[in-house]
């Protein structure tokens, strides 16, 4: 109660300045604060402040008049970080706007990932329309895109694909290794991506884009530099947060870099053991990015990123969690990820009209490294080691035919090569080492208008993958090299009921071949009543989603609705053998069917009300039992003030979730991450405020308030529980 209330009176406190900032008396920071404009001399065409190191993107002032806070969905595009290059990237391969397309999407905006103070994935994407984020262990997350996650929802980075041969089928940690400081925003399509980036779209794609020099603003204005540096604390585990980023502009060349550490402790949950054991890592990152103009239709890009996280348990195979009921996680069982890290870099080359008959091109050659340190035991008895190296090459181009609408084109190419090592007295590796696995495709998409009001996105895609190794089967090395390929096709409509309102639709095919996970895994950390075993026979998998939208964007109201089928076709799933205790897998055929709903509606002097809604069903048409790990309904409601400059901001918001008591018989009942009988529902009471300080807006106060009523909850299918009343303080300097 007494922490409760010391939290309340500095909400208060903090809550009182931007209340009495009214137009005639305005703060004169803003929100985000923007870097200090350099010396003149550093370019005589300097005639704005250079871009803030935390500038909202996508954001427009409205016919209105009101506010920079209101986003358009017209104006709210994908693939804009590149400035004038931005042709032909985003997460849609164009530059089409939230409100043109067909497809259900959304974007994150630096703004929102600011507002939130997030310090990793799971709080930057978490309450996102139709996205679940499940965190089995403190710093691991998991998206749940339309019920579906792990190999069956396709992350990229930059647009270079995070997923790799070995992802697991289930909930896993990948997403979490990329820093939230460094993400400029995120792109999320919903139930469709396979025709524009290949295997493992089939519950949809996630696009985080990094962030950079501002490529504009270096060309038309010329030089500039500064920097920030970002600490945030957060009460519920005491864990501070800090990155230092540094940027400018000279000459032809822009760079951008920043490093973040974080320490977290044990996490104090709203229930009644207090804190939380096997919640305790330390993590860091680094990453910077260099950008080169060639001339003014010619960019090269260079992106390197490191992330590592040390001595991270998995929380629900911890000595004294809570689900232990039979004190299976003793000392000898506890696991850890130590180290986990991951490592990107790529090369880029973008041009405008490099020859006659190309409007825009992109070319990509990355190197990707995933590293995976499996240790059981205290002290350590076992270790299994997953270390995946990712070559990859891409190529788009874009041809704009004026009535014949524009062409995108494009193929890529990724090959894994896997080192599989291990010691103590573990058996046997997880996946055979020296696999490899390659794929390939090309693609080509349409997008054109039929007539004044409909317009039509059409796309194909030829994919071939190759694999080999060596997996143990019934203790007999097993070699296998198999082949899969398929074409996957997708058409989409809008149609203009009024300029205000759009009707979508769209059909889209989804393909994932079986990586080695499914194929070859001789997993024990799969359940905590068994182990996983190859599976050599498997089918890929192929789904075709059905869906129709209505969107609207008007002055005051933005809104998306829409409904969907997926048919999933030889779907990928668990069962038991004739070994108790070991789990395989098989094609078996299911589907998922819901609806999404997600808006803001524009009050008066910068107040708006918004809030999602969204509902999911699936069932396995095999076995006729619930899919498993499919979200509850949940939604939020909140009321949102934004001061016109940014720079004061008040939002209180509700997260409702209903029960979810639909278990799959194999993988749900008797996980020790679901409670018995299902996961209760719960509603938690939310406040986020800042504004900023100083004559030259260099300083950020912020706080965000959870779970302010102390509500013990679990994010369904999670090993880490919520929250309880919870204060996150943040500081932002701008120099």
């Amino acid at each position: 109660m007494l922490k409760r209330l010391c939290i309340t009176v500095c909400a208060i406190s903090l809550f009182i300045g931007p209340l009495r900032a009214q137009d005639g008396d305005q703060p004169k920071g803003t929100l985000p604060p923007v870097i200090v404009q350099p010396p003149e001399e550093t370019s005589s065409e300097v005639e704005a402040t250079p871009p803030s190191t935390t500038t909202p993107t996508n954001f427009s002032v409205d016919s209105l008049g009101t506010s920079l806070n209101f986003p358009s969905l017209s104006e709210m595009k994908f693939g804009q970080s590149s400035g004038p290059f931005g042709e032909g990237s985003g997460i849609l391969r164009s530059g089409k706007s939230l409100f043109d397309t067909p497809a259900a999407g959304s974007i994150r905006s630096r703004q929102e990932i600011t507002e939130r103070q997030a310090t990793d994935m799971f709080q930057a994407l978490q309450n996102e329309v139709g996205v679940l984020m499940q965190s089995t262990a403190a710093g691991q997350a998991s998206p749940f895109v339309r019920g579906l996650t792990g190999q069956q929802v396709l992350i990229l980075v930059d647009g270079i694909r995070l997923n790799n041969s070995v992802t697991r089928r289930g909930p896993n940690q990948y997403f979490n290794t990329i820093d939230a400081g460094m993400v400029d925003h995120i792109e999320v399509l919903r139930g469709q991506g396979s025709v524009l980036w290949g295997s493992d779209a089939i519950g949809g794609a996630i696009n985080v884009v990094t962030r950079g020099a501002d490529t504009h603003y270096g060309m038309k204005h010329g030089n500039y530099s500064g920097g920030e540096f970002t600490q945030y604390y957060n009460t519920s585990n005491s864990s501070p947060y800090s990155r230092l980023n540094v940027e400018g502009w000279v000459g032809n060349a822009g760079v951008f870099a920043g490093g973040s550490y974080s320490d977290v402790n044990d996490l104090d949950t709203g229930w009644d053991f207090g804190r939380q054991p096997g919640t305790n890592f330390q993590q860091w990152a680094g990453d910077i990015k260099f950008n080169y103009l060639l001339d003014e239709t010619q960019m090269l890009t260079v992106s390197l990123q490191h992330f590592q996280q040390d001595n991270l348990p998995r929380s629900d195979r911890f000595p004294g969690y809570p689900g232990d009921l039979d004190n299976s996680n003793s000392l000898g069982g506890a696991r850890f990820f130590d180290p986990q890290q991951r490592d990107l870099a790529y090369i880029r080359y973008q041009a405008l009209e490099p020859i006659a008959a190309i409007d825009a091109l992109t070319v990509t050659a990355s190197y990707n490294r995933q590293r995976e340190n499996q240790t059981r035991g205290i002290p350590t008895t076992r270790f299994q080691e997953i270390d995946v190296e990712t070559l990859g090459l891409q190529a788009v181009a874009v041809r704009d035919v004026d009535w014949a609408g524009k062409w995108t084109s494009g193929f890529d190419w990724y090959y894994d090569d896997v080192d599989s090592p291990f010691g103590g007295t573990a058996s046997n590796a997880i996946v055979p080492d020296d696999a490899w696995y390659q794929r390939i495709g090309a693609f080509l998409n349409w997008d054109v208008a039929l007539t004044e009001r409909l317009d039509m996105v059409a796309g194909i895609r030829y994919e071939n993958i190759n694999t080999a190794g060596t997996p143990i089967v019934q203790n007999v090395p097993t070699f296998i090299n198999p082949n899969y390929h398929d074409w996957v096709s997708q058409i989409g409509f809008v149609y203009e009921l009024d300029p205000d309102i759009h009707l979508v639709g769209s059909i889209s095919e989804g393909f994932r071949a079986p990586n080695l996970d499914d194929l070859m895994a001789l997993n024990p950390n799969v359940l905590q009543q068994g182990s996983s075993v190859p599976s050599l026979g498997l089918r890929p998998e192929r789904s075709i989603n059905y869906e129709l939208g209505l969107k609207t964007n008007f002055d005051r109201l933005r809104t998306q609705t829409f409904v969907f089928w997926t048919d999933l076709q030889d779907n990928i799933v668990s069962i038991n053998t004739a070994v108790p205790n070991t789990f395989a897998s098989d094609n078996q055929d299911s589907f998922v069917q819901g609806v999404e709903t997600s808006g803001e509606y524009l009050l008066e002097d910068g107040w708006s009300l918004y809030g999602n809604f969204w509902y999911t069903y699936g069932i396995n048409r095999v076995t006729d039992s619930p899919l498993s790990r499919v979200p509850p309904t949940q939604g939020i409601l909140g009321l949102r003030w934004r001061e016109r400059e940014l720079r004061s901001y008040f939002e209180v918001y509700t997260w409702m979730v209903r029960r979810q008591d639909r278990l799959d018989q194999v993988r749900d009942i008797g996980d020790e991450r679901i409670p018995i009988g299902g996961t209760p529902g719960y509603a938690t009471l939310n406040v986020r405020m800042g504004r900023t300080y100083g004559s030259h807006d260099q300083h950020r106060v912020s706080l965000s308030l959870e779970n302010i009523t102390d509500k013990n909850y679990l994010v369904h299918g999670s090993g880490v529980f919520g929250t309880g009343a919870t204060a996150r303080f943040g500081y932002n300097l701008v120099y």
